[in-house]
């Protein structure tokens, strides 16, 4: 399954990451957008450190991930913190909720990972159908600045005791997707094993993501740079939407 092998790695690639300085971000645009509480949904929730956040906050949460394996994490992330969360293994596009939400989020680059427009149009249309008049939707996107600036053709490399990663990317000017492919090797007892994943993360226009919200019943409120209220800019690596449901 995608990203199941990526699950097993992905916190520690990613502890540089402020989960919780993020969700007190997250908090103050949903609480701009009149929100302070309910059901939030958490899309493309991964190993659930952003749905277990926005519990201890007081949000009653349903994580939605199409990776088994990320969702096996998150279960075992959220029974460690003592929350209770609805975890949901279905693809963002086609959401199927058991009623209606007050907010959802969508954390790290998550609808980078839709492989084109239409997806990205399904998946605001399933958003907002579940979603209650007045509610907030806000999430952010790597842009394509960053795909074609600081993703690029370049590698990275990431090391720990234990475990070494390499990752590639490979820049598509022609619709500025990235195709990412990482090499993983895991020591256990002085051998290393080898293993792998690759997936392909797509950038869109924010002006276009901001006419797919107008479309499927979303005020924008506004496009900020990433953990500012400050419009984003031309250079702005990750920018973060805020809309309501009208």
């Amino acid at each position: 399954m995608p990203y199941d092998n990526f699950s097993r790695f992905y916190d520690r690639l990613t502890d540089n990451v402020e989960y919780e300085k993020r969700a007190d971000y997250f908090c103050r645009l949903l609480s701009l957008c009149g929100i302070k509480g309910g059901i939030l949904l958490d899309l493309g929730c991964g190993t659930g450190s952003m749905s277990v956040k926005m519990a201890q906050k007081g949000f009653d949460v349903i994580g939605v991930d199409s990776s088994v394996g990320m969702l096996n994490a998150a279960r075992q992330k959220a029974f460690e913190s003592g929350e209770q969360i609805l975890l949901l293994n279905q693809e963002m596009q086609s959401i199927d909720l058991y009623g209606t939400v007050d907010c959802a989020i969508c954390v790290l680059d998550g609808i980078n990972h839709l492989p084109c427009v239409d997806d990205v149009r399904k998946t605001f249309e399933r958003v907002s159908l579940f979603m209650n008049k007045g509610g907030a939707f806000i999430f952010d996107v790597n842009t394509v600045y960053k795909h074609r600036e600081i993703l690029a053709d370049n590698a990275f490399v990431y090391e720990f005791d234990d475990l070494f990663c390499v990752w590639q990317n490979n820049y598509n000017e022609n619709d500025n997707s990235v195709d990412i492919l990482l090499d993983f090797f895991e020591e256990e007892d002085g051998v290393y094993y080898r293993s792998g994943e690759s997936f392909t993360e797509q950038a869109y226009d924010l002006d276009l993501i901001a006419s797919l919200l107008s479309e499927t019943g979303f005020e924008l409120m506004g496009v900020y740079d990433d953990m500012t209220t400050e419009k984003a800019a031309p250079d702005s690596e990750r920018a973060v939407f805020s809309a309501r449901k009208k």
